[in-house]
C-alpha cells in the first residue's frame, strides 16, 4: 500500500518535473527573449531589419523587415497578432502573469492531491487496523 502511494506521488512529481517545468521554462525564455529584442529595437531606434526566419524543420531563409514599428507575436495555437512595441510589451507582461498564476495553481493542485492520497491511505490503514508507520525521525532515535 505504501509503495502504491509512493508510486502515484512519484508519477505526479515526474509529470511536473518532466512536462510542466520545461514547458514553463521555455515559455518564460521566449517571453524574455522577445522583451529583450523589443527593448533593443527601441533603444537603438531600429526602423528596418535583416534577419533569418525559420520556415520549419530548422530551414531558415533571409528576410528583410522594412518597418519594425509593428511586429507579429505568436499568441498560441498558431495565431499571430500584430502589435506595436508598447502593445507587445504589455502583452508579454500579461502572459508572464498568467504563467505565474498557472504555476501557483498547479502547485496547489499537486499539494492537494498529495494530501488526498495521504488521507485515503490513512483511512485504509485504520480500516485494516494496520499500525502506523514510524517516521524517519522516530526510526533514527
Amino acid at each position: 500500500m505504501e509503495s502504491l502511494r509512493h508510486e502515484k506521488v512519484q508519477k505526479f512529481e515526474e509529470f511536473v518535473d518532466l512536462r510542466l517545468k520545461p514547458d514553463l521554462a521555455r515559455a518564460v525564455a521566449e517571453s524574455s527573449d522577445l522583451r529583450k529584442n523589443i527593448e533593443n529595437l527601441e533603444k537603438n531606434s531600429v526602423t528596418s531589419l535583416r534577419t533569418m526566419v525559420n520556415l520549419g524543420s530548422e530551414v531558415y531563409m533571409q528576410a528583410e523587415v522594412p518597418d519594425t514599428q509593428r511586429i507579429f507575436v505568436d499568441i498560441g495555437l498558431g495565431f499571430h497578432v500584430e502589435f506595436t512595441w508598447s502593445e507587445a510589451l504589455k502583452f508579454i507582461s500579461l502572459r508572464e502573469e498568467k504563467l505565474e498564476r498557472e504555476i501557483e495553481e498547479y502547485t496547489r493542485l499537486i499539494a492537494s492531491i498529495k494530501a488526498q492520497i495521504k488521507l485515503v491511505c490513512e483511512g485504509i490503514r485504520e480500516l485494516l487496523e494496520i499500525p502506523a508507520e514510524k517516521t524517519v525521525e522516530e526510526r533514527i532515535f
